[in-house]
């Protein structure tokens, strides 16, 4: 009888689900990937410490549209955080509509970087060139935010897939985990950039 208690209050093991298993592998993913990051704006700091005519990246690069950048980042999100919270309540068509507001502020910022990077260009400062110094400066520059803005272009062509998925599955307890591991790479993608931005723009 104790033998049978004794089993009875054991544990039983709890195999890794396909979802698990999905948000695991973003977890690995997403690991590797900062540490991509971490080597190019370590890559970025040794240089400015070496260099004798690194220019100020406030004087050269400006902040005002950076900044506004950032603030829409910070915002989808906050989107992305709203479109998971309508889909656990049930409701598919405002997580659908939540989903597209995140795709389309990401579709903002890739398009305001193309910007600036073509006022820049026009300006002299290009990934071998720089007016205002270290010619390193450009190629740290172009190599470090086009990294990012690649992520930013995957994570748009995501977030409408998923929302695709979403609007194509009548039970939302389905599609939950895949907007959630959705959502983890796009946070992560925001954050980097906050990341990015202090290092290249404001230190």
């Amino acid at each position: 009888m104790s033998q049978a208690a004794s089993h009875a209050v054991e544990p039983a093991e709890t195999p890794l689900t396909p979802e698990s298993w999905g948000k695991l592998g973003m977890w690995i993913f997403l690991a590797g990937d900062a540490v991509g990051f971490g080597v190019l704006l370590a890559g970025y700091g040794i240089m400015r410490a070496t260099s004798a005519d690194w220019p100020n990246p406030y004087d050269a690069l400006g902040i005002n549209l950076t900044a506004a950048m950032t603030f829409l980042l910070i915002c989808s999100s906050v989107t992305m955080v709203k479109a998971l919270e309508w889909l656990g309540k049930g409701d598919r068509a405002r997580a659908v509509k939540y989903l597209l507001v995140t795709a389309f502020g990401g579709t903002i910022f890739v398009s305001l970087q193309a910007y600036e990077w073509t006022h820049l260009i026009n300006n002299g400062l290009l990934i071998n060139a720089n007016p205002w110094g270290a010619a390193l400066f450009g190629t740290s520059f172009y190599l470090v935010t086009g990294f990012h803005g690649l992520h930013v272009t995957a994570g748009v062509i995501y977030l409408l897939v998923i929302a695709r998925y979403v609007a194509n599955r009548p039970n939302p307890s389905t599609t939950y985990n895949a907007v959630e591991i959705c959502g983890l790479y796009w946070h992560f993608v925001d954050l980097v950039w906050i990341m990015v931005f202090t290092f290249l723009y404001l230190l």
